[in-house]
């Protein structure tokens, strides 16, 4: 039996698959990474919608969950509500939701909200981003996922305070989130996808029965084609985005 297990924990890719690649050739020179965690929005912002997907469903060594991107998207493809907190972004979803291809429909459907697993006696929990226990399974028209706080030990504390984990890995919020109590490390790799300079974040994470060990980890890559693709593909609002989600960078 192995003394330890090493995953890798990504989220928020946004339709970045440049980025994508980059991290996930860095964690395939890794021989000690057992599993790959992709923590939600795999999808919208960025245009690479299905090349991002393909990526990740052909993977036998990575799971998935949904954020609210992912399901808001889901939603105007099966003609159902589209969440009110998404009003301003209906359009680019709409966008997004008429490229997707559809072998990738269903299994998007059927991806869980959370994951939890016990890792060498270590409880360890995932999501996209709270949700209150009522709210689990509610519809992504409802805006079941809670608001987010600014990034403290302390606000994390209160917004997951009915979890009892040693390690809650999320995302949505795209800056970096590692903050630890005698109990409970919070951790939020940062956006994959959505960063002001070509560096795509992901966290590897250690877990042995002495505790668990946390290492940021950033992947130069070349992101100029995928800035491009959004003028190229006549992204909804594309300017606005590469100044919002991209820091203004320049191709």
């Amino acid at each position: 039996m192995n003394l330890f297990m090493k995953v890798a924990l990504i989220t928020d890719v946004h339709g970045n698959a440049s980025a994508l690649k980059a991290v996930l050739n860095e964690i395939d020179q890794m021989a000690e990474i057992a599993h790959i965690y992709c923590l939600g929005d795999m999808v919208s912002i960025g245009p690479a919608t299905n090349v991002v997907l393909d990526l990740l469903f052909s993977r036998k060594d990575l799971s998935m969950l949904t954020g609210n991107h992912d399901e808001a998207v889901l939603a105007i493809i099966n003609g159902e509500p589209h969440p009110t907190g998404h009003i301003h972004v209906k359009e680019h979803h709409e966008w997004i939701a008429k490229r997707m291809h559809p072998d990738f429909i269903t299994i998007l459907e059927e991806l869980p909200r959370t994951i939890q697993h016990t890792i060498h006696e270590h409880s360890v929990f995932f999501s996209h981003y709270h949700m209150e226990s009522k709210n689990l399974n509610e519809h992504i028209s409802k805006n079941p996922f809670s608001k987010i706080v600014e990034p403290s030990l302390g606000n994390l504390e209160g917004l997951f305070k009915d979890h009892h984990h040693d390690l809650i890995g999320f995302g949505h919020h795209h800056p970096t989130h590692h903050f630890q109590n005698d109990r409970t490390i919070f951790l939020n790799p940062g956006s994959l996808g959505c960063t002001v300079e070509p560096m795509a974040p992901y966290a590897i994470v250690t877990i042995e029965k002495t505790g668990i060990q946390v290492d940021i980890e950033k992947v130069p890559y070349d992101n100029s084609s995928f800035l491009m693709s959004y003028k190229s593909l006549q992204v909804p609002e594309h300017e606005f985005i590469i100044r919002a989600f991209h820091g203004g960078q320049k191709a």
